[in-house]
């Protein structure tokens, strides 16, 4: 088997894998009857689920199924890494100007094969560890894989065909890890590069890579330019960036059937507009009778956005401590300030748009990349998936189908963690529903939404402000008790986080 096969052989045993249950089945026996239950750990929290009758069998199946292919896919990985031991790429991982790492990288799949000396493991990203000069691989490969474009995003296959590349993350070999997001990057043992010459902050990128991810394949005569910024975008919809009159511009797109995304970025700019929140502000354009949304990259060649997925990992979450509460800790540990209130008014945005994907991924907090010192969090950006965006009206109306994230899975239970309400205007929300009108209403939209998909949106968008106004007149502010994630904690009077823009 060669190196192309044997790399396709582990991707599909990868995505196979995947698909089937993690953990195991136990047995509790109670009054002399026996009850089973599906155990497994996700993000490091123990989950459990009690059996019916009928889904023991089958759910056993799997699990002794994922085992199988979770042997196979060792061995795999085990035959790949001893042919490729010699064909690593050694280079120099950097963060701007600063030499932080050696590494070397496996040639065909992009993987992390070895961590040489740290120079600077202040500057490693957050949550690598390093014990007696020794940074943690697994970890590092686990950074490197999320800087990645996932391999679930839309039409990722077709592009990485098109490209000649196996893995999503050769593509970063290829662009040196740069990102519009960090000040991170590569450089190859022997090549003289220099930050200020190749990041994509001060410097034109290539559109090859996002024509590409965009379906527009070009000429195989045409030699293709891998430097860009769209190697290194996460997320599943449909994105790209581009220069637009001199400015890094973020373009992205929507999902079957209403394309409602793009639009819900301005409306949810237009709500943090009239409460007074820190946000990226949204455009939409039309291309090929699609609906895009535009942002300008808030992040600068000083500043770094780190993720909330990457503050967590500042210190080990306790079993009893929950994860609202274990980022609060971690922000303290690495002294980011105003958080708490910076919650507060994320988690009353998710509510009124009833946001459903507000993940540890699409909000975190702004770093200076030289200086390390933290500028606060980093202004509102990514709230597309929400509005009812791909349900119908009358799935609106119940909100039956409604979740959320990070903290809870359900708004209600989510806004409990809300400490304070006072600094809601709720006078400046009185036009709400001209706003969600205007932006929908427009003539290009008609192919996608209609007059009663409108209604819909607006009256659950009116209900929700209305409950929360109810609910900010009976609630006061109360002392966080670190045993429970549901009582609130004081919060400082003001909230204006440092942030450059």
């Amino acid at each position: 088997m060669d190196n192309r096969e044997q790399l396709r052989r582990i991707t599909e045993l990868t995505e196979q894998i995947a698909g089937l249950p993690k953990g195991y089945l136990s047995k509790k026996t109670i009054g002399g009857k026996v009850y089973y239950y599906h155990q497994w750990s996700e993000n490091g929290v123990k989950q459990s689920r009690y059996l019916h009758d009928s889904e023991i069998a089958p759910l056993a199946d799997k699990i002794e199924k994922r085992k199988e292919l979770q042997a196979q896919l060792r061995i795999l990985k085990s035959q790949k890494s001893r042919r490729n031991e010699a064909t690593g790429m050694k280079c120099t991982f950097m963060h701007k100007r600063t030499p932080v790492a050696e590494l070397e990288l496996d040639d065909v799949t992009g993987f992390i094969q070895k961590i040489g000396s740290v120079y600077a493991p202040e500057h490693l990203p957050i949550g690598i560890p390093v014990r007696n000069e020794i940074a943690d691989r697994a970890a590092f490969n686990d950074w490197w894989r999320d800087r990645s474009i996932p391999a679930s995003r839309s039409g990722v296959r077709e592009a990485l065909e098109s490209l000649g590349v196996a893995d999503t993350k050769m593509l970063l070999v290829r662009c040196y890890g740069l990102s519009l997001s960090d000040q991170y990057w590569i450089c190859p043992e022997g090549a003289e590069l220099r930050w200020e010459d190749i990041n994509f902050f001060q410097n034109d990128f290539s559109e090859d890579i996002g024509d590409v991810l965009f379906g527009e394949r070009k000429k195989k005569k045409d030699a293709l330019n891998f430097s860009s910024p769209d190697s290194t975008s996460d997320g599943n919809l449909k994105k790209r960036w581009k220069i637009i009159d001199g400015k890094r511009c973020l373009i992205k797109g929507g999902s079957n059937p209403f394309r409602q995304q793009p639009f819900n970025e301005v409306i949810a700019s237009g709500i943090m507009e009239r409460l007074g929140i820190p946000h990226v502000s949204y455009t939409v354009i039309w291309s090929k009778d699609a609906p895009y949304s535009v942002c300008e990259d808030f992040v600068t060649e000083n500043t770094e956005l780190i993720p909330a997925w990457r503050l967590l990992q500042a210190k080990k979450q306790k079993n009893s401590t929950s994860r609202y509460r274990h980022l609060l800790e971690c922000c303290e540990l690495l002294g980011i300030g105003n958080i708490t209130p910076f919650l507060d008014r994320m988690l009353v945005l998710d509510y009124i748009i009833a946001n459903e994907d507000r993940h540890f991924n699409n909000f975190g907090a702004l770093r200076n990349a030289e200086t390390l010192e933290w500028l606060g969090m980093a202004p509102i950006y990514d709230s597309g998936s929400s509005l009812g965006y791909d349900k119908m009206p009358g799935q609106m109306r119940s909100e039956k189908d409604v979740i959320c994230k990070p903290f809870k899975n359900h708004h209600a239970e989510q806004l409990k963690l809300v400490t304070d309400f006072d600094w809601i205007d709720f006078d400046r929300l009185s036009d709400v529903d001209e706003l969600i009108s205007s932006v929908l209403s427009c003539e290009e939209a008609a192919d996608y939404i209609d007059e009663g998909r409108i209604h819909a949106i607006t009256e659950s968008v009116q209900r929700r402000i209305g409950h929360l106004q109810e609910l900010a007149m009976t609630q006061t502010p109360r002392q966080l008790d670190t045993t429970e994630d549901d009582v609130r904690e004081e919060v400082a009077a003001d909230y204006a986080p440092k942030m450059e823009l």
